[in-house]
């Protein structure tokens, strides 16, 4: 660390002032960067004792009230996730990503330029995870609300949709939004392009019953 004064740098010895609580962390940590707060977690974060759904690539904690609804191919293969709560639901997706940047800024930038293509007007807001999007789309039922958040971790991105009561208002996320921050991400070590679905199956009791599951 350095301060810029006229006449030259002036360097700052490490006893001037104490380190910061991240720098204490990651010094801590001997590169590794510090866990986070809160999820969704990579799987070598997660609590332990936590009981969840494993899908596979993702693994949905178990909290009352959210009914989790899986659509999966006669193989047994994820196709897609939405977890429901009243008049709110939070669709999943879970995607590979660089192992030396996140990807949800160019996402992001591509979902804005399809709803523009479309006639519909998205708004970037401040989030819990950093910059979401928010629009209203028409569907056959009228007009609606979404709001998509991107969470970049180590080699994945998650995309989280939530639709409803709290896409228009964050504050009435309730249960879905614990259920965002309790999604477990496990990423395989195969390489993988930029952006390919995270591979996610059915639990073997479940695809043995019908492909569309409710839980």
């Amino acid at each position: 660390m350095f301060s810029r004064k006229r006449g030259g740098a002036k360097h700052v010895r490490a006893a001037d002032a104490p380190p910061s609580k991240a720098l204490a962390q990651s010094l801590a940590a001997d590169g590794e960067p510090p866990a986070p707060e809160f999820g969704p977690w990579d799987v070598k974060y997660a609590p332990a004792d936590v009981q969840r759904l494993d899908l596979g690539s993702l693994q949905i904690p178990a909290i009352e009230g959210v009914e989790v609804r899986v659509q999966a191919n006669p193989d047994g293969a994820v196709e897609q996730i939405v977890l429901v709560d009243g008049d709110s639901a939070l669709q999943l997706g879970v995607f590979a990503a660089p192992r030396t940047e996140g990807i949800w800024d160019e996402v992001r930038e591509e979902i804005v330029t399809a709803m523009t293509s479309d006639g519909v007007q998205a708004q970037e807001v401040a989030g819990r995870y950093g910059t979401e999007l928010v629009a209203r789309v028409n569907t056959p039922d009228g007009p609606a609300d979404v709001r998509f958040v991107g969470v970049d971790g180590p080699r994945w991105m998650l995309r989280a949709l939530f639709q409803g009561a709290a896409a228009a208002d964050p504050s009435r996320e309730g249960a879905l939004g614990v259920a965002l921050q309790g999604l477990v991400v496990v990423r395989d070590e195969e390489p993988r392009p930029v952006r390919e679905p995270l591979p996610l199956r059915l639990p073997r009791e479940m695809a043995e019953q019908n492909p569309t599951q409710q839980v």
